[in-house]
């Protein structure tokens, strides 16, 4: 699921990128890559020998408690099933340029920051392309402290770029399998006494 919404968030970023900079250029303006890592060593290095070009990288994973449902059944016409609730994940997305031009890398990411201010929530409505068990797509800008950022940096190992992190919203992970099944209550009976249950 992660891979899939970071995905279609790359896919809508390049094709407003390619808008505002040059329909003609064929070749990603942003792509989906760990910044960490560099064009010649994809298993480790330290993000200093990166191709020219800007980039969306997962930095953290939250669950979002706020979102979660205490219940762990889900009512159904022929009976109760048991199942786990769903995950919901807030993702920490890191958009970073690297660019020969420092003043170009500086207008990529102000477009970057243009277009999540144009279009902050996704939903399939409006963007049919979303995954099927997308409901809402929410991106909220992350200010970072001076000492977060060194942090951030630090660990990805990697020289600082023009960067913006966004908080992605409302990712949710569900395993469809039952844990078991009940039927429904239809009446009780206390002492003798029946009571139908609507």
């Amino acid at each position: 699921m992660i891979d899939q919404v970071l995905t279609f968030l790359n896919t809508q970023l390049d094709n407003y990128l390619r808008i505002k900079l040059d329909v003609s250029n064929t070749s990603p303006f942003i792509q989906l890559a760990n910044i960490a890592w560099n064009d010649t060593d994809p298993g480790g290095g330290n993000g200093n020998n990166l191709p020219s070009n800007a980039f969306i990288t997962l930095v953290n994973i939250e669950e979002d408690r706020i979102s979660k449902s205490p219940d762990n059944f889900v009512r159904q016409d022929t009976g109760i099933l048991y199942k786990s609730p769903k995950v919901y994940l807030n993702l920490y997305v890191l958009f970073a340029v690297n660019l020969n031009s420092y003043v170009e890398s500086l207008k990529r990411l102000s477009f970057i920051i243009q277009f999540f201010q144009y279009q902050s929530v996704f939903t399939p409505f409006d963007f049919p392309g979303l995954p099927p068990t997308v409901e809402k797509l929410i991106m909220d800008l992350n200010t970072l402290s001076f000492q977060d950022m060194n942090n951030l940096w630090g660990i990805l190992g990697s020289k600082y770029l023009p960067s913006v992190l966004y908080k992605l919203r409302l990712i949710s992970i569900d395993e469809n399998l039952a844990q078991g099944t009940a039927p429904l209550l239809h009446q009780i009976t206390i002492n003798d006494q029946t009571i139908r249950v609507q």
